[in-house]
């Protein structure tokens, strides 16, 4: 009997494995959720990225260490805080292993916990550019309402700056350059780090992927040097502009990142 059962196991799996050779694509609704958990599965072990991390670090001290100033205003940096500051890959792989993406309740859930670590690297160099008197801007997409728990956050690492004054959440509209122009207005910005684009430039922003692409040669002298950027292969403008920043379910994001991958 135990011989028909482990027969009947294995004829079940190889029929599956059939059907999926046969079809030779992943399933429907399994690229989104299976490649973030990949991907998080890159941002936790990889020591790669923790290098990329440094990398980023090691270069904005090294501008910072160089920087001329141009006027006579104080200095600061404006960064951005998710997978440039804090480290959300925790939330990604609960998400993931639940089958799911990105949800606003989760996500504010996540919040609530002010656990997410730093980025490698993101401590010891923001304490350092405020020891050289440079003023920190927290500049992010985070809700005011959430404006409470991600300075705990911040200040659970004794990160500079980490207050009311200097933290400037999503209002009423995503872009982020009236908050970077009101920091402008009254500091010299040496550099902007993030890991999104758009936390750089309007020229990024809600652009089409090839947009993206030719601004960003356009660009390619400011990173490095005004620009640091971030790997993160999660979640990002980079993703919702495949689906043209459009609201679709996980099955027509599937169908269209099979559309767009270049393949032979």
């Amino acid at each position: 009997m135990k011989k028909i059962f482990v027969f009947g196991i294995i004829l079940l799996s190889a029929c599956s494995t059939n059907q999926l050779t046969r079809n030779n694509k992943v399933p429907d609704t399994q690229l989104v959720v299976n490649g973030k958990m990949f991907a998080t599965l890159y941002q936790q072990k990889a020591a790669e990225y923790r290098a990329l991390c440094f990398q980023a670090f090691n270069i904005a001290k090294l501008r910072l260490d160089t920087y001329q100033a141009k006027t006579n205003k104080p200095r600061a940096i404006i960064t951005d805080i998710d997978e440039t500051i804090l480290d959300n890959s925790p939330y990604a792989a609960h998400q993931a292993l639940l089958g799911k993406d990105y949800e606003p309740a989760s996500w504010s859930q996540w919040i609530e916990k002010a656990s997410a670590d730093t980025l490698p690297g993101a401590a010891a160099f923001l304490k350092y550019a405020a020891s050289k008197g440079v003023t920190i801007f927290y500049i992010t997409n985070r809700e005011e309402k959430e404006r409470m728990n991600t300075i705990k956050n911040l200040r659970s690492f004794n990160l500079p700056n980490a207050d009311d004054a200097h933290f400037l959440p999503k209002q009423k509209v995503s872009g982020k350059e009236a908050r970077r122009l009101s920091v402008f207005s009254t500091h010299e910005i040496m550099m902007l780090l993030g890991d999104n684009l758009e936390d750089f430039s309007i020229l990024f922003e809600k652009k089409s992927t090839e947009e993206r692409l030719r601004n960003t040669s356009f660009s390619a002298t400011d990173f490095g040097n005004r620009f640091i950027i971030f790997p993160n292969p999660v979640y990002g403008d980079w993703e919702r502009a495949i689906y043209n920043y459009n609201r679709i379910t996980d099955n027509q994001k599937d169908s269209t990142i099979r559309s767009v991958l270049k393949t032979y």
